[in-house]
């Protein structure tokens, strides 16, 4: 497959018009023209790019690339030995970080709540990157905490009652901590989201509402697994999701 043409699709399947986002969407790094052979992963990481390497892989497919807002832009150090390993091997990177959280049936939070089995009814939050729904049957906190320990392979963060009932959700996958908020906002009984602040303690307690820190990572994992697998399908192209470790 050409890259132009991929890069052509995935812009158009991600909306990536749409978002106003903190780094570049799309193709951060060129690489050779074909693409047939795919590496997936969560992050741009030096451990991923080796992976690609050993794969011999025409390009890397992630969650987080480069180039974020505020960043130094000086190529040195790590950021030279990320790039060099790119360009030195011809591999290219697409990077899709708010259009893949969005996506409806690809994305992070899409991903997220089938894997949990969570029912979505509506959108909150700028952009409308939170999700909101229900549990399919009502649980306690504790045993959504299980649950999401069970399939995601991480014990996480629990603020508040474990006995409470859980019926209403609010989730956004990733360090979304900030949209507690206005996740509590939407009458939900508990919101779900990777990391959690100083702050997020607080307002657990004095809202009622329990917070769910399951992961960054960890919650982070399925949407580009998804749409590396989308993409096998559509083209016959290889493409591979390769774990590197972060207990973020």
């Amino acid at each position: 497959m050409e890259r132009a043409e991929l890069q052509r699709y995935l812009d158009t399947l991600l909306d990536v018009a749409r978002f106003k986002d903190y780094c570049p969407n799309g193709l951060q790094v060129e690489g050779r023209a074909e693409v047939s052979r795919i590496v997936c992963g969560v992050t741009a990481s030096q451990a991923l790019l080796d992976a690609a390497v050993a794969r011999g892989a025409d390009a890397v497919l992630v969650h987080h690339g480069y180039f974020w807002r505020g960043e130094d832009g000086c190529i040195t150090g790590l950021r030279r030995r990320r790039l060099g390993t790119l360009i030195a091997n011809d591999i290219n990177l697409f990077a899709y970080h708010l259009p893949l959280d969005a996506h409806p049936e690809l994305g992070n939070n899409a991903q997220l709540a089938r894997l949990m089995g969570w029912l979505p009814e509506g959108r909150f939050g700028e952009q409308d990157i939170g999700w909101t729904g229900r549990l399919a049957e009502g649980e306690t906190l504790d045993g959504l905490a299980r649950g999401a320990a069970a399939r995601l392979g991480r014990e996480p963060l629990v603020l508040g009652d474990p006995a409470r009932r859980i019926a209403r959700i609010a989730w956004c996958t990733g360090g979304a901590q900030g949209y507690f908020e206005q996740a509590i906002a939407q009458g939900v009984d508990c919101f779900v989201s990777g990391e959690a602040s100083e702050p997020t303690t607080h307002l657990a307690r004095e809202s009622g509402v329990a917070y769910l820190g399951i992961g960054h990572h960890a919650s982070e994992r399925y949407g580009v697994k998804a749409l590396g697998a989308h993409l096998a399908a559509t083209f016959g192209i290889e493409a591979a999701f390769v774990e590197v470790d972060n207990p973020v």
